[in-house]
């Protein structure tokens, strides 16, 4: 819609509008992003009653909080785009309307600044079925420029909302939540290592007030990108929010014509943080995802924390025939098999095969593996190099960053922006991938780069894509020392994603859970680890092993000759479960459960057509109080009648302190979709570190 005084626009999908305006022809803002609203929703009402009240101490107009909020316009907060020319002088840009594009699903809104040869482009593209709105910015110049900072199409922060979730985290403590109160000034999160990341994921949501896993309105956020991002949530003077994201500021290195800001993804959501995380999961699953292979997800054995690098083809044999003998259904050759790689000081980027390990090359153990029943991955760092590699010594320079560079790991990165590096990585790889019948690779990303670079990123984009190009069926998992690297981005062009090089548990269980906000099950991998676990010391048992690594796509990782008889009988029993069940479980939404105790961590696992259902239910500490709360379930027909069944009460034995008989102990029961989401579930008394498996049937 477009007058004289103001131009409008709408996108619409089963559960938001988004409703974008402007002042004649200037950079438009939204004016508003909610629930659907009527067709015949006046917008230029809309427009003028966004428009705030001026009074003391401001100017005589509110400057606009503009999808690229600018600087020439008096603009109070941090403007949206942050340029200077080649010879370094700052250009202030203010962009007039030159045309807009319009289609069912897609918006692209295009401005120039005729003085200084700019011209910006905003594009939203929204999705009926996974209710996600994709938003893109793109900065062409007639003059190469430098690029400071660019956000992708800025969106207005909710007034009726008291804080902000964003996520954290370490090396084998990845996706930790941050809540942060809103207040005058800005919350500013910026990753410059050169990678998405262990300690800023980016992501972020906001629930308005009141908003609970399964109830109320949030917002949510995510930044496609794989290089590093800035995020920033700002509060401006006169009240109004805007959050911004976009590449870490600085990330382009060379003055350039053009510009792009990766995928912003958006969701606006009424029923609580599992709206966002239901869109977030359909979205990436069913349109970023592209599947090497239309197989079931298999189960997965890894040899890394059997064997680590001491590699013995008898050992890895007798392993994998055990790991085949409990149901995994690939096996997967860790780091150790290249090179004199007999540690992690030495051999990244000599990609061939250790003839001290491997005499007959990698095909006595790969016939062993496909003789057991299982497909055959294995183990690439392709990025990364050794000072004490054959590579390094005859290609120093194409190390990134300087020679005297503090190591990560005993390594430096491969300069992926040089084509010349691209090619060599490819064609050792490519040489293997020929050579043997392998379809999975294990992508490892295991230090951060001395500096962030666009190019960078870019350049490994172009190998993996190049790569799936000529290896189709062959799938990659994306790790970064666990889950240093886990975004949209990365997730075009991989399938699955190691969320974290913790295999204890406990942590999994938290990690999972808050992962589930984001990431569907069908790309999470989560193993079996060990009895003990090598990166906590912690002891757990194996139900609770188990069961958690159920949670998502499943495998083990740990060696299979420490199984006592019990371990493996309840190892089988919970994979045939999983395998049983995954054809529903992999397209199923994760809805993460209000569990009434706060040391129940629970999620509910809901079939696309409603039909089923199964809920987790760990407990990871000890309740303050004496008996277990009841758990509400969601998202069930309030009419309708549920089989509920505790699918694990064999493999878990009831300890001497529950005395009690709850029936759920004893057989199944029929209850309704009401009494279940308002009355709820209540479970066997239980230790910590204990999971409890609920099945559920639409009667």
């Amino acid at each position: 819609m477009i007058d004289e005084t103001f131009q409008a626009w709408r996108l619409d999908d089963v559960r938001q509008t988004l409703v974008l305006a402007a002042r004649r022809t200037r950079l438009p803002e939204v004016v508003y992003w909610g629930p659907p609203l009527p067709a015949e929703e006046d917008l230029a009402t809309l427009f003028h009653a966004h428009a705030l009240d001026v009074t003391g101490g401001m100017l005589d107009e509110n400057p606009d909080l503009s999808i690229c909020p600018e600087a020439s316009r008096t603009f109070p907060g941090q403007p949206g785009l942050i340029i200077r020319s080649e010879g370094g002088t700052p250009l202030l840009p203010k962009f007039c309307y030159d045309r807009a594009d319009q289609t069912d699903d897609t918006l692209t809104l295009r401005y120039k600044d005729a003085d200084l040869g700019l011209h910006y482009a905003a594009q939203f593209k929204t999705d009926p079925d996974t209710r996600v709105i994709t938003c893109k910015a793109t900065l062409d110049t007639d003059a190469p420029v430098h690029l400071h900072w660019m956000a992708a199409p800025v969106m207005p922060g909710p007034q009726l909302s008291d804080e902000m979730i964003d996520v954290a985290g370490r090396w084998t403590g990845e996706f930790q939540l941050n809540r942060t109160a809103w207040s005058p000034g800005m919350r500013y999160r910026e990753n410059r290592t050169g990678r998405t990341g262990h300690e800023h994921f980016p992501g972020l949501i906001v629930p308005c007030r009141g908003a609970t896993n399964t109830l109320g309105q949030a917002y949510a956020f995510h930044y496609g990108w794989s290089g590093g991002h800035k995020m920033i949530a700002e509060e401006l003077p006169d009240g109004r929010r805007q959050i911004q994201f976009g590449h870490a500021a600085r990330m382009e290195v060379n003055a350039a014509t053009h510009f792009s800001s990766a995928s912003l993804y958006i969701t606006f959501s009424d029923d609580g943080l599992n709206g966002c995380a239901v869109a977030f999961q359909r979205h990436l699953r069913d349109r970023i995802v592209t599947p090497a292979n239309d197989r079931p997800r298999p189960v997965h054995y890894n040899c890394w924390e059997a064997v680590y690098f001491d590699h013995k083809l008898d050992v890895l044999k007798d392993i994998a025939t055990r790991a085949a003998d409990l149901g995994a259904e690939r096996f997967v050759l860790d780091d150790g098999w290249f090179g004199q790689r007999d540690d992690d000081t030495t051999s990244l980027s000599d990609w061939e095969v250790d003839p001290r390990k491997y005499p007959d090359g990698l095909g006595p153990l790969i016939d062993h593996v496909h003789a057991a029943g299982m497909s055959f991955g294995i183990w690439f760092e392709p990025e990364m190099i050794n000072p004490d590699s054959n590579l390094h010594r005859a290609h120093p320079d194409w190390a990134l960053g300087s020679e005297d560079q503090t190591l990560g790991r005993q390594q430096k990165a491969l300069n992926m922006g040089l084509p010349e590096v691209r090619d060599f990585v490819y064609d050792r790889m490519a040489a293997i991938l020929s050579e043997y019948p392998i379809d999975y690779i294990k992508w490892d990303h295991n230090r951060v780069l001395p500096a962030p670079d666009a190019d960078q990123t870019r350049g490994s984009y172009a190998l993996i894509d190049r790569l799936r190009a000529d290896f189709p069926a062959v799938e990659i998992e994306s790790c970064a020392s666990g889950g240093g690297r886990i975004d949209f981005g990365i997730l075009k062009r991989t399938q699955r994603v190691w969320l974290s090089d913790s295999n204890d548990a406990l942590e999994r269980l938290k990690m999972q859970h808050n992962a589930a906000l984001f990431l569907p099950m069908s790309v999470t991998g989560s193993h079996v680890g060990p009895r003990r676990c090598h990166t906590s010391g912690r002891v757990l048992d194996i139900s609770f092993r188990a069961w958690v690594a159920a949670q998502r796509h499943m495998g083990f990782e740990m060696d299979p000759r420490e199984l006592d008889p019990r371990e493996e009988a309840v190892l089988r029993e919970v994979t045939s479960w999983w395998k049983h069940n995954r054809d529903w479980l992999i397209p199923a939404d994760i809805l993460r459960l209000d569990s009434a105790d706060p040391a129940v961590i629970a999620e509910q696992q809901m079939a696309r057509d409603h039909s089923r259902f199964v809920v987790f239910a760990g407990k990871a500490g000890t309740s303050t109080q004496i008996a277990p709360r009841p758990l509400r379930l969601t998202r069930l027909e309030p009419d309708a009648r549920y089989r509920v069944t505790l699918v694990n009460r064999n493999n878990i034995a009831p300890p001497a302190l529950s005395r009690g008989n709850p029936i759920l102990k004893e057989r199944s029961i029929e209850v309704s979709g009401t009494w279940l989401m308002t009355q709820g579930l209540t479970l066997p008394w239980s230790f910590p570190e204990t999971m409890w498996v609920l099945e559920g049937e639409k009667l």
